[in-house]
Order: C-alpha cells, then structure tokens, then sequence
C-alpha cells in the first residue's frame, strides 16, 4: 500500500488543531521522509473557543494568536508542506450548514489537487469529527472528472475510543502503516508544541500514551511500532 502512496499529492483534512497529529503524524512524517509524497494538512476549526459557555472570539483572542504558531511549531516537525488554517466554531460544526464546510474543502482541493486524502472516522464521539467526515465524503464524490481516488480515515486518540460501545460504527482498522521510533518522535514533539492540547499521562494525548497506542497497533502487524487506518474507497 504505501507503494501506491510514493510521490502523491495527499491532503490531511481535520476539525481541530493537533489532530492534524494525533492519528497520523508518524506516518505522515514517514511519507514525507521516505516516499516523497507532497503533503498538505487542512485546519477546518479554530479549536478553542468551547472551552467558554458561549463563543467568543475576542476573550479567546490572544490564545487563537498562539495555538497558529503553535500549528506552525508542529508543521515543522512533521514535515507538511503547507496548511490551510480555517475558522469553524470549535465542537459547533454541527451548527454550521455542511454546505459550507463543504465549500472549504472543494476549495482547498481547487489550490492543491490531491491524488489521496486522509481524515476522521465518521464514527468518533466528537461531533466536528463526524461534520468532517462527511463533508470530505460529500466534497469527494466519484464523478468522471475526480481527481481523489483515494479516502482514508484514521483514528483520533480522546476522541474514536470513547464512542459508545452499543454504537455500531466503530474504528475497525483495515490499513496498517508500519512507523519508526523517530517517526514516533516527530509526532510527540508535534504534539508538545500544543501548549493548549497536550496533557499528561493517563491522557490518551499524552507522550506515553500516544507511544501504547503506537506499540499496540505494532502489535498487530508484528511492528515494533504502527499507525492504523480504514480505507474507505480506493479506485485503481
């Protein structure tokens, strides 16, 4: 599979700062490293403002200026080429029309072109991850002239593990990326410039944990170390 990735244009598209990170960083990190791939993240949300009763741009003013340069901090570590940084309400996607979520993302693949795109399960407990997820689906329907021929989702750490287990769509992964122990890093030291995000262990965002989560899916594969993923339509 990763073969099929090497030199491709692959666009990243996520609802919050750091989860640009957190579900693929390491791989990303790879495929850029290793496979040449040309790699462009998309920011749908400011990812903060939730954190008050009600939205508010100007209290949240100072924090929004540091959490961009924090993004940028993570960019660098992981070598994405560029990012697109947009402004949905953080975990209000649901009270914005997806149309518009929908002409965000048309209009980032019009600038960029990508060949593969990588985004949220559809069924995460989050609900900015889901309006994501079906955006991407409706943004990237199969027509005669599509350029994506590839969707592939991936699991966000404090986000997919926590859905209801009576929910029937649970992260099932059917995709394996093998990663390296500096692969791993990059994505850590992404994730610490998140002074927003990060949090200690037994946070499923912490350094330790993000490194379970890694050896576990090696486990899976008979890797050391692994990131894990669902495809969900590839044409060929």
């Amino acid at each position: 599979m990763l073969e099929s990735l090497r030199n491709h244009r692959i666009m990243v598209i996520v609802a919050h700062p750091d989860d640009e990170l957190l579900g693929l960083g390491g791989s990303m990190n790879r495929l850029t490293n290793e496979f040449g791939c040309t790699v462009r993240a998309v920011i749908l949300g400011e990812g903060i403002t939730s954190r008050s009763d009600k939205r508010d741009l100007k209290l949240w003013e100072k924090h929004l200026k540091e959490h961009r340069e924090n993004i940028e901090s993570a960019r660098k570590e992981i070598g994405y080429e560029s990012i697109g940084i947009h402004d949905f309400p953080d975990n209000r996607f649901d009270s914005v029309n997806l149309l518009d979520i929908v002409k965000v993302i048309e209009n980032e693949k019009k600038k960029f072109n990508p060949e593969i795109i990588f985004t949220h399960h559809g069924g995460d407990l989050n609900i900015d991850h889901r309006c994501t997820f079906e955006a991407v689906m409706t943004a990237n329907r199969p027509m005669e002239n599509e350029n994506v021929t590839t969707i592939i989702t991936f699991e966000t750490p404090s986000g997919t593990e926590w859905r209801a287990s009576s929910d029937p769509k649970h992260f099932v992964p059917n995709m394996f990326i093998e990663i390296s122990k500096e692969n791993l890093a990059a994505k850590i030291r992404g994730m610490e410039c998140y002074k927003f995000e990060k949090r200690p262990y037994p946070h499923p965002r912490s350094p330790e944990a993000l490194t379970i989560l890694a050896k576990q899916r090696g486990l899976m594969i008979g890797k050391y170390f692994a990131e894990a993923f669902m495809i969900i339509r590839t044409i060929n």
